[in-house]
C-alpha cells in the first residue's frame, strides 16, 4: 500500500525551480542507488525538506531530466523514457540511505508536512527589521533558532540590531545549535505567531551549527566581525577556532590575487600543495600552478600522479597548513583576503 504524499505540485519549467526542487529532481533522476548515496550525507533538517519536495515531482520528462544534468553534471542522459518521483520513492530511497527505522521517521513528517522546516515557513519571509522587533524580547536560544534559517546576509543585518553583549551569546549559542525537534520548533513558532500578522512562506532549512555562525559572520562588516570572534574565542576557544577554520576554505584561494597566491606559495612545502590539490577542482589548481614556474607546476602534477589514493585526512591536513600560511600572512599584513559580500564561500568536500 502506498504511502500518503504531500499534495503533488504542478509541471513546472526547470528554470523557475527552486534551487531545492532542483535537487530532489536530480535525485529522482539518479535513481534509488545513487540518491542514497546523497540523501545519507545530509542532516535530519534536509532530509525533510529534500524527501518532500522528491515526494512533490510524481512525474519528470525526459527535457527536465536533461536540464537537470546539464546543470549538475554537464553529461546528456541517454534515456528514452521519463522517470517518475513520488512518496514510494522517496521511502525506497530513504531505506536504502538511512535504514528502514529512520526512514519510516521520515517518511512519516514527510507525509503529514509536520517539519521544522513547514513550521518556520510561517514567521521568516520578511525584513531583518520585522523580525527583530518579533524576537528582540526572546531569550538568546530561541533569536539563535530563529537566525538558522535565514540567510548569512539577513542573519548579519538581524545581528547588528541586537545589543553587543546579547549578539555574543546568539553567536555562541547558533554555533552550537543541533538539529531542534519539531516540538520545539512550534512551540517557538506559537509565540512568535501570537505577534506575527500575514502569512508568509518560502523555502527553508535550520542551518544551525558553526559553518552557519561562519557564514554570518562573513556576512558582516570585517571590524565587527573580528571583534565577535576575538570574543567568543576568549569564552570558548574551542568553538571559536572551529569557526575561525570554516571562514576562509581552500577553494576560497581562487578570489586570490596572483601576488598574494605567490606569497602563500613560498610560505608552504611543496609536498603539501601536491597532497592538497590531489583531489581540488581544476579552478584552484589552475590559480596555484599559474603562479609558480612551469617546471615546478610539472613537478607537482607528476608528483600527485605518483601519489595513487590518499586517505581524507591527510588530504584535509594539507589544506589546513595552507590556510593557516593565509590567516599568518593576513595577520601580518602580506596580504588581504577579498571580502565576503563580494565573494562566495563553498566547503572543499573531499
Amino acid at each position: 500500500m502506498s504511502t500518503p504524499a504531500p499534495e503533488p505540485v504542478a509541471p513546472v519549467e526547470y528554470s523557475k525551480m527552486t534551487r531545492v526542487q532542483k535537487v530532489a529532481a536530480l535525485l529522482i533522476v539518479l535513481g534509488e542507488e545513487g540518491a542514497a548515496l546523497i540523501l545519507r550525507n545530509l542532516d535530519q533538517n534536509e532530509l525533510e525538506t529534500v524527501s518532500t519536495e522528491m515526494a512533490r515531482l510524481n512525474f519528470i520528462s525526459l527535457e527536465m531530466q536533461r536540464d537537470v544534468l546539464r546543470e549538475f553534471t554537464e553529461v546528456a542522459l541517454q534515456a528514452s523514457t521519463s522517470t517518475r518521483g513520488g512518496m514510494d520513492y522517496v521511502k525506497s530511497a530513504l531505506e536504502k540511505s538511512v535504514g528502514a527505522f529512520r526512514a519510516s521517521n521520515i517518511v512519516g513528517r514527510v507525509a503529514s508536512n509536520r517539519t521544522p522546516v513547514a513550521a518556520m515557513q510561517q514567521i521568516v519571509e520578511m525584513e531583518a527589521r520585522h523580525i527583530f522587533n518579533l524576537i528582540k524580547q526572546e531569550q538568546p536560544q530561541t533569536i539563535a533558532l530563529v537566525t538558522s534559517y535565514l540567510t548569512p546576509e539577513k542573519s548579519s543585518q538581524l545581528l547588528l540590531m541586537l545589543k553587543p553583549e546579547l549578539r555574543d551569546q546568539v553567536i555562541e549559542r547558533l554555533a552550537t545549535l543541533a538539529p531542534t525537534p519539531i516540538e520545539v520548533v512550534e512551540r517557538v513558532v506559537e509565540v512568535i505567531n501570537r505577534k506575527l500578522g500575514g502569512n508568509h512562506s518560502r523555502a527553508l532549512n535550520q542551518t544551525g551549527g558553526v559553518k552557519n555562525a561562519a557564514d554570518l559572520l562573513n556576512a558582516m562588516d570585517k571590524n565587527l566581525s573580528k571583534s565577535l570572534l576575538a570574543g567568543l574565542e576568549e569564552r570558548n576557544p574551542e568553538l571559536g577556532t572551529a569557526i575561525r577554520q570554516k571562514m576562509f576554505t581552500f577553494e576560497d584561494l581562487v578570489q586570490l590575487d596572483p601576488s598574494a597566491i605567490q606569497k602563500i606559495l613560498r610560505e608552504i612545502e611543496m609536498r603539501d600543495l601536491a597532497v592538497s590539490l590531489k583531489t581540488a577542482s581544476d579552478k584552484v589548481k589552475t590559480a596555484l600552478l599559474s603562479c609558480i614556474s612551469k617546471r615546478a607546476a610539472e613537478t607537482v602534477n607528476e608528483e600527485i600522479s605518483f601519489m595513487g589514493r590518499l586517505k581524507a585526512k591527510d588530504i584535509e591536513a594539507a589544506q589546513t597548513r595552507i590556510i593557516d600560511a593565509v590567516r599568518r600572512l593576513e595577520s601580518e599584513g602580506e596580504i588581504e583576503l577579498s571580502s565576503p559580500n563580494e565573494s562566495t564561500t563553498s566547503e572543499v568536500l573531499v
